[in-house]
């Protein structure tokens, strides 16, 4: 299907020859040249958007002074939030959101003829390319066996899922499937699918070149990012939508420049640069814009450092963090296996149209930051968010301030000074018996690490970090080291290049002889799939309520996402994390204290088992080589012979299945007419939850493990599912009624209506306790709207639209915040919830609010974007507080959404009209 470009009125686009093949591209000089403005001194990140402004110029939906818009943005320092219409070259996805967003798509197809339309109209008008990583979980660690066993019992649990994502294969046109058991989607994508620049043939018939970009429905697909290649996450819906050629509308961002001075010290990792960065722009605030890197220091900067920083984007807060082409870009091409002919491309391209980083790029930014990466040390971040970071020789001492808040126990500095004096605070010791260590008995205490897994696309694309992990283990084994028999350990690379690589290295021995097995290949325990503890752990835990703690080599370590036995969680280099298995206990100053003995009583320290920086970058040097990269992705989409058994039925639409638990129909589109509706005022509505500040989308729409006794096990057991065939929330949505239970109920979300309530719970109609759930069907049956109240920050981490989804489905119109995430609030209006501000000063706090409380909000019949509204908050009591709200839908565009119903339904009224 060709690419459908503008109609070229600004007169912009020219021709590039490589290689003796010509390539028509649309030139930024030549657009100065035409008198649109000064484009030189833009960041290469806003010069990627700028092209595609240039290409898709119509005079209607991208228009010449979109163009301008840019110069304007260079010459108000970085500042000029217009409006524009941005089309990304292609989507990725994987499974957990892929699922439901094919089954919109199969929905839609169904919704079609019913107004009427043809179903090959809903059809993805863009590559799209789902990754199958969510679904594998470490039920089996720690022996030989463990890969195969996961993968068997992945199977068993998720065939429907499997099914049903093959006739989409088979369904849909420019729709690739990457088989389970192949690697993490984003470092598949970095590894094999991205380009740098991409080409496709226009409706002309010339082939046509221009900067790779993509949306991704996950929040970290801003991994590839590390390449020159310009993606952030959506939501599914969001995503669905570019698929069937609906443009994403945007503001034109504030680019945050990051310069990075000095090289990185003996001993330190790309990790430890991660979380010092994510700290540093955090605290800078850099929710919705771009950041980009630049400065001297990327010339010390190897490729896969770069993606980890630019993976952990979602977690500064940023939409991207950007790194322009340069030769390490060329470099990383090359040794991953892209066609020569490309790498020469990229390179004659970026230089051609201004997109190359040499000794003089220094662009004009919205604000800068400043790194010097000499200073970088040793460091984890936890217990719940990515951004509290921790200098490793300060992580003993701060767990046991976080043992006292969790105890609710003097938290003063003098209390901290008698706490490091003394040993960690803890309660009754259990006596366990080991059952994988014959005869050994141990104890737990508050602190004990009982997972540490080296797993998520964040590390595992970093050969620096593997081999560094590999060589720890090495040089523990030859001391007689082993993990701690309570440190439930896993090795989950995103890609088979990584296995490729550590076993020629002879280092994937040494993992294994210290408990660091190959699990499977996938997300694992940075999705929350890190499988039940055992059973002795888990009882001995939960009955004495011990501060469990997990280390794992991560980007995420939220409430509750984990395990639901551990309730402290760190980020850590692989490296560290085998540390930390061999200490098994956050209590110990791994940086200087001994975190283990050898069988003879000597201690042992960190840095008898460091390996040096030379170590390191002679074997990465030696063993991860471009054939490996070439071997492995030699067969992607083919898959082993378990997927080429999975068996699938063709068909335009899906013949739902009415018995499944997996796939259902969802109810969005059914019974729709053909015109929209008009946005209506908020009238009589109460208060379903009131949430504090950081309430992630973990806490509104939890991916993992769920327990018969909440209502989604509840449903799942009347449809005779036992309880170990439940799965994970993430795996089952594609089946509206599993999800709309779980929205809201994260084992540690804390609705303030409710006093020191942990879980979905609210009040009912009658005053009483219920679940989130079963409250809102009876507010719904009565006919009464909902709100949510919440503080700073709401819907930050994953791209998860369910949280959206969920949310719509129980009832909610309005979610009034002091801030959102960028994401999730996009996320909110193409489900149909307007997103509304504080303004003034207000918060939930100031307010008062308890939950009993009636809420009516008026001007939204004649809202325009960012509008201030007024608010009517009628207290339990019968007194009446007026506050004004700011309306977070931000463009023209989100408002047709909002009378539509969601843009869904916006995209599909027009293919069936067109």
């Amino acid at each position: 299907m060709p690419i459908v470009v503008g109609n070229d009125t600004a007169k912009t686009r020219k021709t590039l020859s490589v290689g003796g093949k010509s390539f028509s591209y649309y030139s930024i000089p030549a657009a100065e040249a035409a008198g649109l403005g000064e484009f030189s001194k833009l960041p290469a990140a806003l010069k990627v958007v700028l092209e595609n402004m240039l290409r898709f110029e119509d005079g209607k939906t991208v228009s010449v002074d979109d163009i301008k818009a840019f110069s304007d943005w260079g010459k108000n320092g970085g500042q000029n939030p217009q409006e524009i219409a941005y089309r990304p070259a292609r989507v990725l996805m994987q499974d957990f959101t892929g699922v439901p967003a094919v089954v919109d798509l199969a929905a839609m197809r169904d919704g079609i003829l019913g107004l009427g339309g043809d179903a090959k109209k809903i059809n993805p008008l863009v590559p799209v390319d789902l990754v199958i990583d969510h679904s594998v979980m470490i039920d089996e660690f720690g022996n030989p066996r463990a890969f195969q066993m996961n993968v068997d019992r992945e199977y068993e649990r998720n065939m429907e899922r499997y099914q049903f994502l093959k006739w989409g294969q088979t369904a849909f046109e420019n729709f690739r499937v990457v088989p389970p058991g192949t690697g993490i989607c984003h470092q598949v994508n970095l590894e094999y699918l991205a380009q740098t620049v991409w080409t496709d043939t226009d409706q002309n018939g010339e082939e046509v070149a221009y900067p790779d970009t993509l949306v991704g429905t996950d929040s970290h697909t801003t991994m590839v990012n590390g390449a020159a290649v310009l993606g952030w996450g959506v939501g599914g819906i969001e995503a669905e939508a570019a698929m069937l050629g609906q443009p994403i509308s945007m503001l034109i961002p504030e680019v945050v420049g990051f310069k990075l001075t000095g090289a990185m010290v003996e001993g330190t990792t790309g990790t430890d640069l991660v979380l010092k960065v994510v700290e540093m722009l955090r605290k800078h605030g850099v929710v919705g814009k771009f950041v980009e890197f630049y400065g001297e220091g990327l010339d010390n900067l190897p490729l896969a450092q770069r993606a980890t920083i630019a993976n952990m984007a979602p977690e500064y807060g940023a939409t991207c963090g950007f790194f322009p082409i340069d030769a390490e870009t060329l470099r990383y091409l090359e040794q991953t296996g892209r066609d020569k002919d490309r790498i020469a491309l990229v390179e004659a391209y970026a230089k051609e149209n201004g997109f190359w980083r040499d000794a003089d790029y220094n662009p004009i930014y919205s604000s800068t930051l400043h790194l010097d990466m000499n200073t970088i040390v040793p460091a984890i971040s936890g217990p719940k968010r990515p951004q509290d970071y921790l200098a490793l020789d300060t992580a003993a001492g701060a767990f046991k301030k976080v043992v006292a808040e969790f105890r609710g126990t003097d938290v003063s500095d003098e209390a901290q000074e008698m706490a490091d004096e003394g040993p960690a605070p803890t309660l009754t010791k259990p006596l366990i018996k080991s059952a994988p260590v014959a005869g050994e008995e141990y104890q737990l205490n508050d602190g004990s690490v009982v997972i540490a897994s080296i797993t998520s696309c964040t590390n595992t694309s970093n050969p620096y970090v593997l081999i560094g992990a590999g060589l720890v283990a090495r040089k523990a084994r030859a001391l007689g080291l082993n993990r701690k028999p309570w440190v439930k350990t896993s090795l989950a690379p995103g890609s088979q290049v990584v296995t490729e690589y550590l076993e020629a290295a002879g280092l994937q021995e040494d993992l294994d002889a210290v408990g660091f097995n190959l699990v499977g290949y996938g997300c694992t325990t940075c999705i929350g799939n890190s499988g039940p503890l055992q059973p002795e752990i888990s009882k001995a835990i939960n009955e004495n309520d011990l501060i469990a703690t997990s280390v794992l080599s991560g980007n995420r370590n939220f409430e509750g996402r984990i395990s639901p036995d551990v309730r402290a969680n760190y980020l850590a280099s692989p490296p560290l994390v085998v540390a930390y298995a061999l200490a098994g206990d956050m209590n110990i100053d791994i940086a200087n204290d001994p975190i283990a003995q050898t069988a003879d009583g000597k201690d042992v320290f960190l840095k008898d088992i460091w390996p040096t920086d030379a170590e390191i970058a002679e074997l990465v040097e030696k063993v991860v080589t471009r054939e490996a990269f070439l071997s492995k992705y030699a067969d992607v989409f083919k898959g082993d012979e378990k997927w080429q058994g999975v068996e699938v039925s063709g068909g335009e639409t899906y013949d739902w299945p009415a018995s499944s638990t997996y796939i259902q129909n969802p109810p969005y589109f059914q019974g729709m007419g053909k015109d929209a509706g008009t946005i209506s005022n908020i009238e009589g509505a109460k208060v379903l939850a009131i949430l504090g500040d950081m309430i992630t989308t973990d806490h509104i729409s939890p991916a993992g493990s769920f327990k018969d006794t909440t209502p989604a096990g509840k449903y799942l057991l009347e449809r005779q599912v036992p309880v170990r065939e439940f799965n994970s929330y993430g795996s089952r949505r594609g089946n509206h009624e599993v999800m709309m239970r779980g929205t809201f109920a994260n084992i540690r979300i804390k609705n303030e209506m409710l006093d020191g309530v942990e879980g979905g719970y609210t009040l009912a109609p009658n005053g009483e306790q219920s679940s989130i759930y079963d409250a809102s069907m009876e507010y719904q049956e009565a006919g009464t709207p909902l709100v949510i109240f919440a503080g700073e920050q709401y819907g930050a981490g994953s791209s998860r639209d369910w949280a959206a989804k969920g949310t719509a489905l129980l009832g909610v119109k309005a979610v009034i915040a002091e801030s959102f995430e960028r994401i999730h609030r996009s996320n909110l209006v193409g489900m149909g919830v307007i997103p509304f501000e504080f303004t003034g000063g207000d918060t939930r706090k100031s307010l008062g609010l308890k939950g009993d409380e009636t809420v009516a909000i008026a001007g939204l019949d004649t809202i325009k974007p960012l509008q201030e509204v007024p608010c009517t908050i009628t207290m339990g009591d019968g007194s009446v507080k007026e506050i004004t709200i700011k309306c977070r839908i931000d463009t023209a565009i989100e408002i047709e959404y909002i009378e539509h119903g969601g843009v869904l339904h916006y995209v599909l009224r027009n293919l069936a009209a067109s």
